[in-house]
């Protein structure tokens, strides 16, 4: 690890991404923070090891040898920033997703605990953080909907906006981390509300 300077990470699926599934953060964004912290440091900075991605189904498929098996090369930032744009932060994959009731909602808080992983491991730029809150928790009608087809699933989009917060991944304002804390209490009490079981209704056999 400590000589490792360049990882590569092939996708092989159009519909699952690197911002889509926790496997890619967990595996090569794990494996890039291990070998970051195994190189010997230049000053006071680590020394950051590079990430290419292979996009395996997008080849050029024009004619001759080279051309047919040529794939797109992109460094992981550059991915990350692309797939936050077209899905997560899409107003319309968003909506698509709210569409979808209890099942839309879930896929919307997989890809926050996604979101936080990656910043973990790599760089994410604070205008994802920033776009996510609006999108999801700061738009009064939008947080209603998820709340209302699943509790659970909104608390942990709140969830990870405080914990991408807490751990200095995002420098959010102070009016935007009341209200997220604000959300997220109300989102608490609600899952607990759900949870709770009816205790002491008895069949009347009379």
């Amino acid at each position: 690890l400590s000589t490792t300077e360049r990882i590569v990470q092939e996708i092989d699926s159009v519909e699952y991404g690197l911002t889509d599934i926790q496997e890619y953060y967990a595996n090569t964004g794990a494996l890039k923070k291990a070998a970051e912290n195994r190189r010997t440091t230049t000053g006071n900075k680590k020394n950051k090891v590079a990430v290419s991605i292979i996009e395996a189904f997008g080849g050029g498929g024009g004619e001759g040898d080279a051309a047919a098996t040529s794939v797109p090369v992109q460094d992981l930032e550059q991915v990350l920033r692309i797939e936050y744009r077209s899905k997560l932060l899409n107003p319309k994959w968003r909506d698509a997703m709210i569409a979808q009731g209890s099942g839309g909602a879930y896929e919307v808080s997989q890809r926050m605990t996604a979101m936080v992983g990656w910043a973990a491991t790599a760089d994410v730029d604070h205008f994802v953080f920033d776009q996510a809150a609006e999108r999801y928790a700061l738009d009064d009608d939008v947080a209603n909907q998820l709340r209302d087809s699943n509790p659970e699933a909104f608390k942990n989009v709140v969830r990870r906006l405080l914990e991408a917060q807490g751990r200095g991944y995002w420098d959010a304002d102070e009016e935007v981390l009341e209200k997220l804390r604000e959300l997220y209490s109300e989102a608490d009490d609600l899952v607990e509300q759900v949870a709770v079981p009816v205790v002491g209704a008895k069949k009347n056999n009379d």
